[in-house]
């Protein structure tokens, strides 16, 4: 079969008029010969609903119940938009990761997919159905429900099309594209006709919303052919692929601003082997991602530590926690969180072969007298830690300093 995948967020499907809309642009691809399998989100604002009412009983409510809770958004958009299609006159399913053979581990909240038994879903397309699945869920061994984390029904959407062995998996959204940096922060961003599955997964992990990024690291390791567009035009969007000869010829292709993290300071740590093992050995048995970390010392002879690190403002509720516990056992003076922070990047296959992106970078932050506090750099981007409140202005004057604008 002729399988095409199609995500489409929760601004596409906002209201009714939305999801017909949708729908009539479904039948399109599926009047073309396509196989369509659709993956949709929650109608735009209803998993913050349902979060908020979660959190009105207790600030850090069980994952379970949780996951049980906000899975339902997803299962209100498959059924209207089947049931939308129809009234057009179109065979259409809706089905939940139960229905679709979704499997996840356990870690609620943050489940990752093992395997799709694509079964079920191959025999409704050999019916002639239009299927679509709910996004941003699966379930787990013992049949309980779990939700991939924000942005997850890109994830589902990617890893369907690779189950499926799909022609294209095309993610619709509220913009164009993938621009050079937000629009919203810089009014000269320009859209991207192509950009590598490297350089998309750098954006995407460091703040580009675009896409998520685990639904790239999916489409990089199967091969998968993704497309970002508009689900309110019909303008061409944004082909992720392997390599581009096009992008190489700029030394920079994106900036990103990340405002959703927090930085923790380990304060006074004794200098000694293991320490640091200790620390993100427990992080990473909480379920916790960290983003960039750095360790500083008084001198080569102080035996005393600082380490540093940032995490998800949504984590830092159990971080704080995990390291009150860890101060003493450690021998730590002190933790110390801020939420104030914000990670800019700037990301670009062509700085591998064109040294001083970051003299460039720091000398233009350092002129504006935006203090830089952490430093994370890899062949393809560097990311910097600065107060939140410069996050908007150093972002436009990268975008100026790198001539983004004549992409």
């Amino acid at each position: 079969m002729n399988i095409l995948v199609q995500k489409y967020g929760g601004t596409s499907v906002g209201s009714i008029e939305r999801i017909m809309n949708v729908a009539k642009r479904i039948i399109e691809y599926k009047n073309q010969g396509y196989a369509m399998v659709v993956t949709v989100s929650a109608m735009a604002g209803e998993t913050d609903r349902l979060i908020n009412l979660a959190k009105q009983i207790t600030p850090q409510p069980d994952g379970r119940e949780l996951d049980m809770m906000v899975s339902t958004g997803e299962q209100v958009s498959i059924a209207l938009l089947a049931i939308a299609l129809h009234s057009m006159g179109y065979k259409a399913i809706s089905m939940n990761a139960y229905q679709a053979g979704i499997y996840t581990d356990s870690v609620y909240t943050k489940a990752k997919i093992g395997k799709i038994n694509t079964e079920r879903i191959i025999k409704e397309l050999e019916n002639d159905n239009i299927v679509i699945v709910a996004g941003f869920q699966g379930i787990d061994d013992n049949y309980n429900i779990t939700t991939l984390g924000r942005g997850g029904s890109d994830t589902t959407a990617v890893a369907l099309a690779a189950a499926l062995k799909a022609v294209k998996c095309e993610i619709y959204t509220d913009v164009d594209g993938v621009y050079t940096a937000d629009p919203r922060i810089v009014k000269e961003a320009k859209k991207l006709d192509e950009i590598t599955y490297d350089e998309m997964l750098e954006l995407a992990s460091l703040g580009a919303k675009v896409l998520h990024s685990r639904s790239v690291e999916f489409a990089k390791k199967y091969d998968v052919v993704l497309e970002v567009k508009n689900s309110f035009n019909n303008n061409s969007g944004t082909i992720i692929v392997k390599e581009s000869k096009k992008m190489e010829k700029f030394v920079v292709s994106g900036i990103t601003c990340k405002k959703d993290e927090a930085k923790v300071n380990i304060i006074n740590l004794p200098d000694r082997p293991g320490i640091a093992a200790r620390i993100f050995s427990e992080l990473s048995n909480n379920n916790i991602n960290v983003n960039m970390i750095a360790q500083s010392s008084l001198d080569d002879n102080s035996g005393i530590n600082n380490i540093s690190f940032t995490v998800s403002r949504e984590d830092l509720p159990k971080v704080v926690k995990i390291m009150e516990n860890l101060k003493k056992e450690l021998g730590a003076k002190d933790v110390i969180t801020s939420n104030n922070i914000a990670i800019v990047s700037v990301v670009g296959i062509g700085m591998k072969t064109n040294p001083g992106v970051a003299a460039r970078m720091f000398s233009i932050l350092g002129n504006e007298k935006i203090n830089i506090e952490m430093i994370s750099t890899s062949e393809i981007k560097i990311s910097v830690v600065i107060k939140e409140e410069f996050a908007n202005k150093a972002v436009q004057l990268l975008h100026k300093e790198f001539e983004l604008d004549k992409v």
